[in-house]
C-alpha cells in the first residue's frame, strides 16, 4: 500500500496537517509531506480539497516489531511560571514505580524559563528533566504541548508516562496517546507494578464507584495514566540529589498552534477544595440548604473550606464546586469533618486519603465510621452547636 502527496496540487493549506490524528503530516517548503507514522486511515485523502493525496494498492499486514522502551516518565504540570503540587504527587509515584522495575526516573518539563523549576525536581529525586523552554510555553497550549510531548515519547521510548487528570492532563495527554497508537488509563487512583510480568496495573473506579477497575496495556508502550489528584503524597526533598537537565530544542519541534491567545482573565477563584487543608463537609443529614450555614460556621471559624457530599448538591442546597468524592473533587486536607455524611463508597474514593478524619453521624453502623480517625455519634444538631460555642470561647 502505497500513499503520497502530489506536490503539483498541493497549496499548503494546512488541512491535512490539522486533521491527522496520529501526527503522520509534516510541512515543508510549503507543502504536506506524509511520515512513516502514516496508519493509512485515508483521513487526509477525503479532507484535502485540491484531491492532492492518493493512496493506491492495499494494505500489507507485517507482524508488530517489538520496540525497546524503559524509563518511568512523569509531565511536570506549570502554573503561573511554578510548579503545581500535583508535580510533586507524579514525581512521587514514578519514583515508587520506577523503583519497582529498576528503572530511571525522569521528568517532562515545559516552561518560558524552567531551569529553577528542574533543579527542585531533582532535589526531590527526579534522575532527569527533559525541559523545553520557550515564552510560548508561559501559558497552555494544547496543540503546542501535543507536538512536543509526541516526538519526545517517539524519540526515547519511556516504558511509562504519568500525568495529572487536572484540566492541562485530560485535556491534551489523551491527543498524545492517540498519535504515538498506544492506551490510556484516565482518572487513576492507583498505580501498582506487576510482579511477574512487571506491567503496570492502573486502577481506577468505574460503574459510578461500586466497583475498582484494574487495567493493563500489554502490547503498547508506553504504559499511559493520568492520576487523581490528591490521592499521591508528594516527594520530599533528599539528601545529596543526583541529576541531569537534557535541554531540548523548542525549534527543532517546529510545532504548530491553531489557537492564537489575545488575553486571559483570572476567574474568581469562590471554592479550592484541593488546596484546602481544612474542610467541613455537609451530607444528606444536614436536612435541608439553610442548615449549611452552621457548616460555614464551623469552617470559618476553623480558617478551612466548605465542602460537601452529592446528596447534598443534587438537593440543590449547595453548588457543585464543593462537592468532594468520585464524581467531585478530591482531596487530600490535614484535617476532614464530615457532617451527617453516611459515608457512600463515591464518597469515600474522593476524601479517605485525607490526613485525619472526623466523623460526626447518628448512625453508629455508617460506613464513615470505618475511615474516621474519630467518631462522634450523636446528633449533629446538638454536636455542631456545641462545637461552635467553644471555638466562639477560644476566639473572643
Amino acid at each position: 500500500m502505497e500513499i503520497r502527496v502530489i506536490t503539483e496540487k498541493c497549496t499548503g493549506c494546512r488541512i491535512c496537517y490539522d486533521k491527522c490524528a496520529f501526527g503522520a503530516i509534516e510541512m515543508e517548503n510549503e507543502k504536506a509531506r506524509i511520515t512513516e507514522n502514516c496508519t493509512f486511515c485515508t483521513v487526509c485523502v477525503k479532507v484535502c480539497p485540491e484531491q492532492a493525496i492518493e493512496i493506491k494498492g492495499e494494505r500489507k499486514k507485517e507482524p508488530k516489531k517489538a520496540v525497546s522502551s524503559s524509563g518511568v516518565w512523569f509531565f511536570a504540570e506549570t502554573r503561573r511560571g511554578k510548579l503545581a503540587s500535583v508535580s510533586y504527587e507524579l514525581l512521587s509515584a514514578a519514583l515508587n514505580l520506577a523503583k519497582e522495575l529498576n528503572e530511571e526516573t525522569s521528568a517532562v518539563l515545559f516552561a518560558a524559563d524552567g531551569e529553577t523549576m528542574a533543579y527542585d525536581l531533582i532535589a526531590r529525586g527526579c534522575e532527569k528533566v527533559y525541559l523545553v523552554e520557550d515564552p510560548s510555553l508561559n501559558d497552555f497550549h494544547q496543540d503546542t504541548y501535543v507536538c512536543l510531548l509526541s516526538n519526545l515519547i517517539l524519540s526515547h521510548r519511556p516504558n511509562i508516562f504519568i500525568a495529572s487528570a487536572t484540566m492541562a492532563g485530560r485535556s491534551f495527554v489523551p491527543q498524545v496517546a492517540a498519535r504515538i497508537r498506544t492506551g490510556l488509563t484516565a482518572d487513576c487512583t492507583d498505580l501498582r507494578i506487576d510482579p511477574k510480568t512487571k506491567l503496570l496495573h492502573q486502577i481506577r473506579p468505574t460503574y459510578g464507584g461500586n466497583l475498582m477497575a484494574m487495567i493493563m496495556c500489554e502490547h503498547h508502550r508506553p504504559q499511559m495514566a493520568t492520576v487523581r489528584p490528591k490521592v499521591m503524597d508528594e516527594a520530599k526533598p533528599i539528601q545529596n540529589p543526583k541529576g541531569e537537565i537534557i535541554r531540548e530544542d523548542f525549534a527543532s519541534f517546529a510545532p504548530f498552534c491553531r489557537v492564537e491567545l489575545l488575553s486571559q482573565t483570572m476567574a474568581e477563584q469562590t471554592v479550592d477544595l484541593q488546596e484546602a487543608e481544612i474542610i467541613v463537609s455537609g451530607g444528606r443529614g444536614i436536612g435541608e440548604g439553610k442548615n449549611f450555614e452552621m457548616i460555614r460556621t464551623l469552617a470559618g471559624l476553623l480558617g478551612g473550606t466548605v465542602g460537601a457530599s452529592r446528596a447534598a448538591v443534587d438537593s440543590g442546597w449547595i453548588p457543585y464546586p464543593h462537592q468532594v468524592g468520585q464524581t467531585g473533587t478530591t482531596v487530600k486536607p490535614k484535617i476532614y469533618i464530615a457532617c451527617g455524611i453516611s459515608g457512600a463508597i463515591q464518597h469515600l474514593a474522593g476524601m479517605q486519603t485525607s490526613d485525619y478524619i472526623i466523623a460526626i453521624n447518628k448512625d453508629p453502623e455508617a460506613p464513615i465510621f470505618k475511615v474516621a480517625n474519630l467518631g462522634i455519634v450523636g446528633d449533629l444538631f446538638e454536636v455542631l452547636p456545641l462545637l461552635i460555642r467553644k471555638l466562639e470561647q477560644k476566639t473572643k
